[in-house]
Order: structure tokens, then sequence, then C-alpha cells
């Protein structure tokens, strides 16, 4: 059973301030920053999916690894934090203190997860998985940096910085993913419209602490999606849609904006009349930007994303998670658990509120959220998980 403490940690990272001894036109957070960084990382391993090593999991779990290394060294600089990673011993050193920090947080996964953290950073910049995500990483950090020296044209380290972003980026030229971005300017514009989800904020009408915004949002709801699967052991493409069905589920409010559920709901048939709209938009904007053998994957993904199902012979159908657990719980049936995927999307919106009230937003609006959401799930249990009980845990 997944803890609130392991739920509320996820989310400090929506108030760690990044580039923050430098000028910056808008805040830059670390959450946005990771969540960027997946979609980057979905970005490059598509063009690698087939190579000898490649494997999603290991890219998911990898990310998932390092973005809870950075909720407790967040405060090192980048050149500090290089160097260490230099010394072998010194970085093995600072994993052991981090894992101890984080060990009765993550307990409640298990042994396995938490062996598999432990491991990952001894190896991880050894494999194909490792270098995508290195290079994930490095393409975010550059996007930010792009940001930060309109504003800081002459500012301090900022040579230094552009020139050591450039030698990087040099390392990672035999990635198809960093070659394509570098030569073709539609593909760096899906990162870019990726990236503008960082400037939507979530309850943008409320005033909230913390702040998220729709992209930060987007790998709350896959994590958790992607513990939930693990959860009910859930088969290896199972967990791996599941996740990128969290990362990618509001996409399309890139075009819509985020539009509230009181107001989806107020009249009737708007809430279908946004769809249809956000299909078009998507159609027009977004998969022109992508390669077409990738465009049924982001339809499942954006277009379908609370729906459970399965693909037999061929032919998608409707299933109940339940049902998918006893029958189809094997990778040649494609499944997802839409079901878990909106149960985390309106966990993290529980706990978006829960946070803004204990930080002492008065709101009715949040207070009126907040028990509404803990009512629909007080009864509900998917594929096994109890979310009554999860959600009750915050009370």
């Amino acid at each position: 059973m997944m803890r609130k403490a392991f739920i509320l940690k996820m989310f400090d990272a929506a108030n760690m301030q990044r580039w923050n001894d430098k000028i910056r036109p808008v805040e830059l957070r670390e959450l946005d920053k990771q969540a960027h960084k997946m979609v980057i990382a979905y970005f490059l391993g598509k063009f690698e999916e087939g190579q000898q090593g490649f494997d999603w999991l290991e890219i998911i779990e990898g990310g998932f690894f390092e973005f809870l290394q950075r909720l407790v060294i967040t405060d090192l600089k980048p050149q500090i934090f290089y160097k260490i990673k230099a010394d072998r011993d010194k970085y093995t050193r600072l994993n052991a203190w981090a894992m101890s920090r984080l060990e009765p947080i993550i307990s409640p996964l298990g042994e396995s997860f938490c062996k598999r953290f432990r491991n990952y950073f001894s190896s991880a910049d050894e494999t194909i998985n490792g270098r995508i995500l290195s290079a994930a990483h490095f393409f975010a950090t550059k996007w930010e940096f792009d940001i930060i020296e309109h504003a800081n044209p002459h500012g301090y380290e900022m040579s230094e910085i552009k020139a050591n972003l450039q030698g990087i980026q040099e390392k990672y030229y035999d990635l198809k993913g960093i070659q394509h971005l570098a030569l073709y300017s539609r593909f760096r514009n899906f990162i870019d419209l990726c990236g503008q989800l960082r400037f939507q904020l979530r309850w943008s009408h409320i005033h909230m602490v913390p702040r998220t915004s729709v992209l930060g949002h987007m790998l709350i709801v896959a994590l958790l999606s992607y513990i939930f699967s693990l959860e009910i052991k859930a088969c290896k493409r199972r967990c791996i849609n599941n996740f990128f069905t969290g990362l990618f589920h509001d996409l399309p409010e890139v075009l819509t904006r985020d539009i509230i559920s009181p107001v989806k709901n107020s009249i009737e048939g708007l809430s279908d009349l946004i769809k249809e709209y956000e299909k078009a938009q998507m159609e027009k904007e977004v998969y022109s930007l992508i390669p077409e053998e990738w465009h049924a994957e982001m339809r499942m993904f954006t277009e379908s994303e609370f729906g459970s199902i399965v693909t037999v012979q061929g032919l998608v159908e409707s299933k109940r998670s339940d049902d998918i657990t006893r029958e189809f719980n094997k990778d040649e049936y494609n499944p997802r658990d839409g079901e878990l995927v909106r149960a985390s999307d309106h966990l993290a919106a529980f706990v978006e509120a829960y946070m803004a009230m204990k930080n002492g937003i008065a709101s009715q609006e949040l207070a009126d959220a907040k028990s509404s959401l803990k009512n629909m799930y007080s009864q509900t249990i998917i594929a096994g998980i109890k979310f009554g009980e999860i959600f009750a845990d915050f009370e």
C-alpha cells in the first residue's frame, strides 16, 4: 500500500526552484523539469526501439529513480554534482546518503523496488537506456537555459554554461533522436509545445501553495499510475502504457488550456464538445510534429486516456481493469488501465487541494473539490487497489 508520505514527497519537487541564482523571466521548478525530461525521453526512445538492450521499463524506472535522487540533492550546484559523479567513491557515498533519506518513504513500495533503486546508479550511464535519460536530462536543461540566457545575456557564468552545454550535446549525437532534433524544426517544435505546459497553471483562478503546472501534474499522474501498476503485478506492456498515458493524458490542454471539471460539467454536452475540439486540434497542431507511425499510440495516450483497453486479434476492445488482470495481463494484448490513470489523476488533484488547504489557502472551491473526490472514491476498488483507503489516509 502506497503511503501518504511518499505521495507528498513527490510533490516537494513543485516547490524546488531551478536556476535560482539567475534572473528568470518565469519560475522554473524541478517537478516541471523532470516531467519535460520524461517527455523528451519518450521522443528519443521511440527512435531507439529495437536497439540491443533497449527497454522502456528501464527508462521509466531510471527516470523515476533520478527524480527521487533529485528530491534530496537538489541544492547541489550542477558543477559540484558532476564533479562528485566523476569520482566513483564519492558518488557511491552520495547515493547511499540519498537512499538513507528516502528509504523510510519508499519502503512501502516493496523491497524489490528499493533494491533496484539502490543498484541503479552504479551502472546507469553504461546502457542505451541510461544514455537516453542523460540526453533527455541535457536537452531539458538546455531548453531552460535558452530561456534564462535571454534575461542574462552577459551574466556571470553564462558563457561558461553555454559552452559546457554545447560540449555535452556532442556526446549524444549517436542517438538518432538528438540528430533529428538538431536537423528538423518540427521535432523541436514538438518538444517546445510540450514544454509550454510548464507555464499553464493548475487551479489558475485560485492562489495555490505549492503551485503546480499542467506538465508537472502529468508526471505525478504517470508515476502514480506506474506505482499502482507494479502493485497489481501488471505485465510489462501494461506498465509502460499506463505510465505514458499518465504522462501525456493532458497534452491536448496545450491547445485548449486547463478547463476545470465544474466548468466542463456545468453545461450539458460541453465536455463532449471540448473533447471533439481537442481531437481536431491534435490532428491539426500536434500529429504533424511527430512521425506518422507514432500517431496511433499518441491517440491512445491522449484521446481515450481513461478507457481500459486490450487488443485482441488486431482489434481494440474495451475491458474493465479487473477483467484485464484476470484474462489479458500479457504483453501480447497491449493492455492499458484507463481506470487506474483516471484514479491517479483524481488522486493528484485531491492532494493538490489537500496541500493548499494545509498551507493555509482558505477556499470553498478547494474544500468542495477535496470532499467530492474523496466521496467519489470512498468505495472504489480498481484491480484490487482500495482507493478509498488511500484517500482516507490524508484525513
